[in-house]
């Protein structure tokens, strides 16, 4: 007989669900400063050759990626009277900010001292993080085994960690990066940054620690799974194994896996396209990026219809292709001489539009594959008898997070290869270079996203095969 805690589906109390979502701002935090700023900021402010800093923030990303797997089997295996997963993120908060605070404040002192600053305490924020959010992620199968409530508290998540990157994104290009007399430019400033790594650094601490706190009573109110079997090395490796190559979880990881390739490349490029492509200004940049705050109410508008129409599968290929189609026709139309020109008043709105249905799309995709993910911890357990959240959503987290960090090297790469200036000024870079950046941009996300749309078609889990996967555990549970 098969030992499951399996919950009764019904709702988590409104508080609860928030204070579980408002985790997810420190992780939004983090990842606006990586995706968008950190190129930025060690490329044209500190100095580094951006082939460098790709290269940097890939070897952390792996880094870190390497030990996520761990930390999930941990997790699964962790026994204590705050839960399995509670004392994790507890233990993260204050690492966390200390992390994000040396990120940004590296030395005077050469490029190779300057680069194995960046690499350390990346890896530094980077593992930190990960000890607060895979056990948090797998607490969403814990919470409830009902087919749409998790992809609410999916939602949820997504929701609290894209205001936190947008709103930062909003304040820090505002306020903490506007221009001055001394530096027009203010995302080339580089006092605003210290300013911006404090400021970020204590968001990040106090959500951590508001979501650990607000679902500690929720998880002690079920009763703790039991104890698991002791198991030699080779065994716990053999059972990963086995586990991550299942077919379900194969399909949606590989999926995942490609569109964190298109990820990874446009919110590292975004603020290059911004600043030379368009020649944005930084209020401009703020302004585009506070419109997007329209693609979050929609991505959670349209999520749950559209998976509740045509399951879940079905609606993430599709909120995958519209990102590459919105992502990328600017680009297109303004290769092809049809779209406005730099400083009309129009270039704003149109490109505030494309953002926000980007932001829509992105959100809605990734909250159904993390939703898909949870699903497939059920079919597992059916066939193995053994529950394993953590170790299933860590191993998805280490494949993002691996390449995103591909996607952000390609995209330091790409840089050097078109021989992008360092230290450029908007209106001072050549066009030849600025259209082979986008070409290139365009090439690379289009067969990215093909790829993940190819994989997503192989995932088999349908509500009906879900549903059946549920009553079927009930059953060996009574």
């Amino acid at each position: 007989m098969l030992r499951t805690t399996l919950r009764a589906p019904d709702a988590l109390p409104l508080r609860t669900r928030l204070l579980y979502g408002s985790g997810m701002i420190a992780f939004g935090v983090k990842d606006h400063g990586f995706s968008a700023l950190l190129m930025l900021f060690y490329n044209q402010v500190i100095g580094l050759p951006a082939a460098w800093v790709g290269s940097a923030i890939m070897i952390a990303m792996i880094a870190d990626a390497l030990l996520d797997p761990l930390l999930g089997q941990m997790s699964d295996n962790f026994r204590s009277r705050w839960g399995r997963r509670h004392p994790f993120m507890y233990a993260a908060a204050v690492p966390i900010a200390i992390a994000y605070l040396l990120l940004w404040m590296p030395p005077s002192a050469s490029h190779g001292v300057q680069f194995i600053w960046l690499v350390a305490s990346a890896i530094a924020v980077r593992f930190s993080i990960s000890v607060y959010e895979i056990p948090s992620t797998a607490l969403l199968a814990e919470f409830t085994s009902d087919y749409d409530e998790r992809t609410k508290l999916v939602a949820m998540r997504y929701f609290f960690g894209v205001c936190g990157a947008i709103l930062m994104a909003v304040i820090t290009f505002g306020y903490f990066l506007r221009p001055t007399a001394a530096q027009p430019v203010g995302h080339l400033n580089a006092a605003g940054y210290i300013t911006y790594a404090w400021a970020s650094a204590g968001i990040m601490m106090v959500s951590v620690l508001a979501s650990a706190l607000g679902t500690q009573k929720e998880i002690l109110k079920r009763p703790p799974p039991p104890p698991p079997e002791r198991a030699s090395i080779g065994q716990m490796l053999r059972e990963m194994i086995g586990i991550m190559a299942h077919p379900a979880y194969v399909s949606i990881l590989l999926a995942s896996l490609f569109f964190a390739v298109t990820s990874g490349l446009y919110t590292a490029l975004a603020v290059y396209f911004s600043t030379y492509f368009w020649e944005l200004s930084a209020s401009q940049i703020a302004t585009v990026a506070s419109a997007s705050t329209v693609g979050i109410f929609l991505a959670f508008v349209v999520v749950l219809p559209i998976s509740a129409r045509y399951g879940k599968k079905q609606s993430a290929m599709l909120m995958f292709a519209l990102s590459l189609v919105v992502s990328g026709t600017p680009l297109v139309l303004r290769l092809l001489g049809l779209f406005p020109a730099n400083g009309d008043p129009l270039l704003l709105w149109l490109l505030m539009g494309q953002f926000a249905l980007f932001i829509m799309s992105t959100i809605a995709g990734a909250i159904l594959a993390v939703s898909m993910v949870a699903d497939v911890t059920d079919q597992i357990q059916l066939e193995t008898g053994r529950r394993s959240e953590g170790l299933l959503f860590s191993a998805a987290t280490m494949v993002n997070k691996a390449i995103s960090g591909m996607g952000i090297l390609l995209s330091g790469l790409v840089l050097a290869f078109v021989k992008f200036p360092e230290h450029a000024q908007p209106g001072h870079v050549g066009g030849d270079v600025l259209q082979s950046l986008a070409v290139i941009y365009i090439v690379l996300t289009a067969l990215a996203t093909a790829m993940a749309i190819v994989c997503l078609a192989f995932y088999p889990i349908s509500r009906s095969h879900h549903d059946e996967n549920i009553r079927r555990l009930g059953e060996n549970a009574a």
